[in-house]
C-alpha cells in the first residue's frame, strides 16, 4: 500500500474501540455521576456548605472522590491529584465498601505513557475497592458538568499549575470536544522584558494570547516518560515541578479507562528573573494521554497547531510509519526521541531515512535517551530546540485559532452552542459601541455619575438631620423638596441603548444564556476598559511596586473600570428613583416601570454574581435597592431564610477577597486598583441536612473591596467616611474578618467600628487574620519583618481612642476588644504562593491555613459563638436602622 493512499479513516475510527464504548457508563456508575448526565452537575452544587466543609476528611469509597477532588479544588489545595480512599467496614459503613479491616488506597493523578496503559486497556473496570485513575476522575467530572463548572475546575487547576485540560475525550458518543469556554476564564501574567527599555508585566487571557506550542506524543511504546520530560522542560534549576502527573511518581499510576485521547496544555511564562526564565517569552507545552495510533483525530490537530512536535517511541512500526508518512508538506517540525536498546535499531533507522525528507527533518531532528544518557544535560538540549525554534519564524496560535483548527477536523467546541454564541452577539452588540469607557459611562449610564452622587448627598444630609433630631422641621422639607426633584430628574430619563440591551440579556427565558451572557460581559468590558496594543492583542499593565499601608485616599475617586456592576448600578438608579417618588405620592403605583429590576439582579445573585451592597462611586448605599433585594430574596427562599452574615474587611491589597474566594469558592474581584471599589455581596448555600446542625440556611458574604484605603484619624471626613462604612458592615455581620498587613495598627476606621460597636453591644465574632502578601513576582524589597499585633498600639490607635473618648484606656489589641490569644482570634496565614510567580502554584500551607480558619468560622456559627442569626426581615431592618 502507497503511503500516499494511507487514508486517516482507519485511524480516526480506532478513536472508538468499540470495548470501550461501555466503560464510560460503568465509570460514571462507579463514581456516582452517572445522574448527572442529562441534568448536568453545576458550580452552585458543588459549593454548598455541609458537615464535609468541616472536615478534613477522606473519601471512604470511589463515589465519594468526585467531591473530595472539588473540595479540595476550591481550596487550592496542591495535594488534590492525590487522594486518599480509606475502606472502612464500620457497622455503619456503606454497601460499597469491603467487610474487612480497614486500609488505604493511594490514588494518583495521572496514567503511565508507557505499555502498560495498552495492556490493561482491556482489563476489569476498577471496583469499589481498588483505585480509579485519577485522569479518569477528571474526565468523569469534566463530561458531567455544566459549562460553568468545568471553567471553575479549569480556572482552579491553572491557579495549582496543575495542566490543563484542552481536549475531553469522550469515545461512547462518538466525540471529542476542544474546550474552549472551559479555559477562556484562565488568565495569564507574565514578565515582558523588551530589547531596550523597561518591562512590565503583562496580562491577557489564556484563549486571546498567543504562543508557540510544542506538542509531546508517544507512538506505541516508549520507554522515556513524557509527563516526566515536560515536568523537567518546564522546571528551572533543582527546583522540579509535577505540572503533568508521571508514572515514576510515588508508586506508580492506575491504568487508565476512558481518559485515554485527552490533551493537556500548560504554559512556561517568564517572571523576569535571569535565574528562573527558561525562556523569554511563554510557551505552551501540549501533552496527548495515549499512543498516536490511537488517537489519530487528536495527533492530527497538534500537527496543525504547534510549533514542533517531539515523537517518543522505541519503536516505528509500519502502520505507524505510514501514518507519519501521511503528514508530508506539513510546515510543523518533527522531533524523535528514541529508546534504541529496546527497539529494533535497524527498522527504526530504515524507516527514520525514509521520512526524513518527507518531514523535512535531518539528523539533528532524532535524539536517543538512554539509561546512561545524562538527564539533565538531555533536558538542557530539548529546551535549546525549543528555543531555537520559537525564536525563529515559527507558527503562533492563541486557543481561539486552534480552536478553528479543531473545527475543520471534525471536533467539537464547547463555545459553539447556540445560548453561547447568543450570548456573546449581544455582548458584542453592546461593547463594540463603546470606544472610550469615560465617554460612554456619561452618555450611556446617565443616571450615574453627577446626578447619583447629588442624590446621595443629599440623603446623607436628611439623615443626619433625622438622627440629630434637629428641630427645624423647614430645612428638613427643603431636603426632601430637594431630593424629590432629583429623583424626578432621574425618572424623567428612559435606559440607554445599551442598558436596554443588558436588561434584555439578564430577562430572558433561558437561564443558561442568562449566565453565558454575564460571563460574556465581564470578559467584554475588561478588554474595552484599558487600551491594547495592535501587536500582538494582550494588555499591558505598567508594573508598580506593591505596598501593604496607608492607602492614598485619592485613589477612591479616581474612575472604576467599566464592569458589569455599573450596568447593575444603572438599573438599581432606574428602581430608586421611581421607588421614592412612588413613596412620597408623585408617582401612581400602577404607572411603575422597574419595579421587577430587584427580581432581575436576584436571579445574578442565586447563579453566584456578587452584587454591590455600597456603592463604589459615591461610597453610599442605595438603600431602596438594596431593600428591594433583600424582599425578593426572602420571596425566593421561603422557608429556608435563615442567615449568617459573614464581612471581610481591610485595606486593598492585605488578601481578603482571595481569602473569601478561597474558602467559599466565591468570585469577589481581586487585585489592588484594577477592580471594583464597592462592597459586594455573594451568597452561599447550606446543605439542607446540615443547615439545622449549623443553625442557618445561607451564609451572606460581603466583601469590603477598596472602601477602607486607611485614612488618618486626622484626615477629617475622609476618615468620618471609611469610618461609617466600616460600622455597617460589622453592624451588619455575625461574623468578621480583619485582613491585616504588614503594620501592628488595626485600619483606623476598622479600629473606630470596633469603639462603636463596642459601646451598643453589637459586637460580632471576629477574627484578625496577618497575610503575607508580598508578590515575589515584582523585583523589589521584601516586606518588613511583621510585629505582633498585641504590641502596644502606635500613634494612629491612641488617636483613635482619644477620638472615642477612650483617652489612654487602650494600651493593646487584647484591651480593644476582649482579644484573647489563646482562643484563636489571630490567624497568620502563609504567603499565597510556593516559588515565584507566575508560574509558582499555591502554598500547601496557605490552603491548609485557610482551611482550618473556615472550620474555625463554622464552628464558631454552630456553637452560637457569633451575634444572634437573622431572618431576612430582620436583616432589612437593621440595613434601615444603620
Amino acid at each position: 500500500m502507497d503511503p500516499d493512499d494511507y487514508g486517516t479513516n482507519e485511524a480516526q475510527d480506532s478513536d472508538f474501540p468499540a470495548a470501550e464504548r461501555s466503560r464510560l457508563q460503568e465509570m460514571l456508575s462507579l463514581l456516582g455521576l452517572e445522574t448527572y448526565q442529562a441534568q448536568k452537575l453545576s458550580l452552585q452544587d458543588s459549593l454548598q456548605i455541609s458537615s464535609d466543609s468541616m472536615k478534613n476528611w477522606a473519601p471512604q469509597a470511589p463515589k465519594d472522590l468526585p467531591w473530595n477532588f472539588l473540595r479540595k479544588l476550591q481550596a487550592l489545595n496542591a495535594e488534590a491529584r492525590n487522594t486518599t480512599m480509606v475502606l472502612d467496614a464500620a457497622p455503619d459503613a456503606r454497601p460499597a465498601e469491603k467487610e474487612s479491616q480497614m486500609e488505604e488506597e493511594i490514588i494518583y493523578w495521572d496514567a503511565a505513557d508507557d505499555i502498560s496503559a495498552d495492556i490493561y486497556s482491556f482489563s476489569e473496570l476498577p471496583t469499589p475497592d481498588t483505585p480509579v485513575n485519577p485522569l479518569d476522575l477528571l474526565c468523569a467530572l469534566l463530561l458531567t458538568s455544566d459549562g460553568f463548572l468545568q471553567q471553575e475546575i479549569v480556572r482552579k487547576m491553572s491557579l495549582c499549575q496543575f495542566a490543563l485540560p484542552l481536549v475531553l475525550p469522550d469515545s461512547e458518543n462518538r466525540h471529542h470536544t476542544f474546550l474552549l469556554w472551559a479555559l477562556r476564564g484562565v488568565m495569564r501574567t507574565w514578565w515582558a522584558q523588551p530589547p531596550r527599555g523597561v518591562g512590565s508585566l503583562r496580562e491577557d487571557s489564556a484563549v486571546l494570547s498567543r504562543a508557540p506550542a510544542f506538542a509531546f506524543v508517544r507512538m506505541e511504546v516508549s520507554s522515556n516518560s513524557k509527563s516526566q520530560l515536560l515536568n523537567a522542560v518546564l522546571s528551572p534549576g533543582h527546583r522540579p515541578r509535577d505540572c503533568f502527573w508521571h508514572r515514576d511518581l510515588n508508586v506508580g499510576a492506575n491504568p487508565r479507562e476512558i481518559a485515554d485521547g485527552l490533551v493537556e496544555a500548560s504554559w512556561f511564562l517568564p517572571s523576569g528573573r535571569e535565574d528562573l526564565d527558561i525562556f523569554p517569552e511563554p510557551v505552551a507545552f501540549l501533552n496527548l494521554r495515549g499512543d498516536i495510533g490511537s488517537h489519530w483525530l487528536q495527533f492530527k490537530l497538534l500537527t496543525e497547531v504547534s510549533s514542533a512536535v517531539f515523537i517518543l517511541t522505541d519503536n516505528i512500526s509500519k502502520k505507524e510509519y505510514k501514518l507519519l508518512y501521511s503528514m508530508k508538506g506539513s510546515a510543523t517540525k518533527y522531533y524523535f526521541i528514541l529508546s534504541p536498546y529496546r527497539g529494533k535499531r535497524n527498522t527504526n533507522l530504515r524507516f527514520l531515512n525514509r521520512l526524513i525528507p518527507v518531514l523535512k527533518m535531518d539528523h539533528s531532528h532524532v535524539l536517543v535517551k538512554v539509561s546512561s544518557t545524562d538527564s539533565a544535560g538531555f533536558v538542557r538540549r530539548v529546551r535549546s530546540i525549543v528555543a531555537h525554534v520559537a525564536r525563529s519564524p515559527c507558527r503562533r496560535l492563541s486557543l481561539e485559532e486552534m480552536a478553528h483548527a479543531a473545527r475543520k477536523l471534525g471536533l467539537r467546541v464547547d463555545e459553539d452552542c447556540e445560548e453561547c454564541q447568543q450570548a456573546k452577539d449581544r455582548m458584542e452588540r453592546i461593547t463594540r459601541k463603546i470606544k472610550d469607557s469615560d465617554a460612554y459611562r456619561r452618555d450611556e449610564l446617565r443616571l450615574q455619575g453627577d446626578p447619583w452622587r447629588k442624590v446621595a448627598q443629599v440623603e446623607k444630609e436628611l439623615c443626619q438631620a433625622q438622627w440629630a433630631g434637629d428641630p427645624l422641621d423647614k430645612g428638613r422639607a427643603e431636603l426632601r423638596h430637594r431630593l424629590l426633584e432629583l429623583r424626578a430628574q432621574q425618572n424623567g430619563h428612559e435606559p440607554a441603548g445599551g442598558v436596554q440591551e443588558f436588561i434584555t440579556g439578564i430577562s430572558g427565558p433561558s437561564l443558561g444564556e442568562k449566565q453565558y451572557f454575564l460571563r460574556w460581559m465581564e470578559w467584554g468590558l475588561a478588554r474595552v476598559a484599558q487600551p491594547r496594543p495592535r501587536q500582538p492583542p494582550e494588555t499591558t499593565l505598567t508594573l508598580r511596586p506593591k505596598h501593604c499601608g496607608v492607602v492614598d485616599f485619592s485613589e477612591l475617586l479616581r474612575p472604576e473600570p467599566l464592569g458589569v456592576e455599573h450596568f447593575l448600578r444603572e438599573m438599581g438608579q432606574f428602581y430608586e428613583a421611581e421607588s421614592c417618588l412612588v413613596e412620597a405620592g408623585k408617582l401612581p403605583a400602577g404607572q411603575r416601570r422597574f419595579a421587577h429590576f430587584p427580581g432581575l439582579a436576584l436571579e445574578l445573585l442565586l447563579k453566584g454574581l456578587p452584587l454591590e451592597l455600597i456603592d463604589g462611586s459615591t461610597l453610599s448605599t442605595p438603600l431602596r435597592w438594596v431593600t428591594g433585594l433583600l424582599k425578593e430574596l426572602h420571596v425566593r427562599l421561603e422557608r429556608r431564610s435563615r442567615l449568617v452574615v459573614l464581612s471581610a474587611l481591610g485595606v486593598p491589597g492585605t488578601g481578603k477577597s482571595t481569602l473569601l474566594n478561597t474558602m467559599f469558592g466565591l468570585r469577589f474581584a481581586t487585585g489592588r486598583g484594577c477592580g471594583p471599589r464597592g462592597a459586594f455581596m455573594q451568597l452561599v448555600t447550606v446543605a439542607e441536612s446540615f443547615s439545622q446542625d449549623l443553625g442557618c440556611d445561607h451564609i451572606l458574604v460581603i466583601d469590603s473591596g477598596g472602601l477602607i484605603g486607611g485614612a488618618l484619624a486626622s484626615a477629617g471626613e475622609r476618615f468620618e467616611l471609611e469610618a461609617s462604612l466600616a460600622t455597617l458592615l460589622m453592624g451588619l455581620s455575625n461574623v468578621t474578618v480583619v485582613s491585616l498587613a504588614e503594620t501592628r495598627d488595626i485600619p483606623p476606621a476598622i479600629l473606630h467600628a470596633f469603639l462603636r460597636l463596642e459601646k451598643t453591644g453589637h459586637m460580632p465574632n471576629y477574627q484578625f487574620v496577618y497575610q503575607n502578601v508580598h508578590d515575589a513576582c515584582a523585583p523589589g524589597p521584601r516586606p518588613r519583618e511583621r510585629r505582633l499585633l498585641l504590641d502596644p498600639p502606635g500613634d494612629v490607635s491612641r488617636a483613635v481612642a482619644q477620638m472615642e473618648k477612650q483617652g489612654g484606656g487602650i494600651r493593646t489589641l487584647a484591651d480593644l476588644a476582649f482579644c484573647d490569644p489563646e482562643k484563636q482570634h489571630i490567624w497568620h496565614i502563609p504567603g499565597l504562593w510556593h516559588g515565584v510567580p507566575p508560574m509558582a502554584a499555591v502554598s500547601l500551607g496557605y490552603s491548609e491555613a485557610i482551611f482550618e480558619l473556615k472550620r474555625c468560622l463554622l464552628e464558631n456559627i454552630r456553637n452560637g459563638l457569633s451575634n444572634q442569626n437573622k431572618n431576612i426581615q430582620q436583616l432589612i431592618e437593621l440595613v434601615r436602622r444603620l
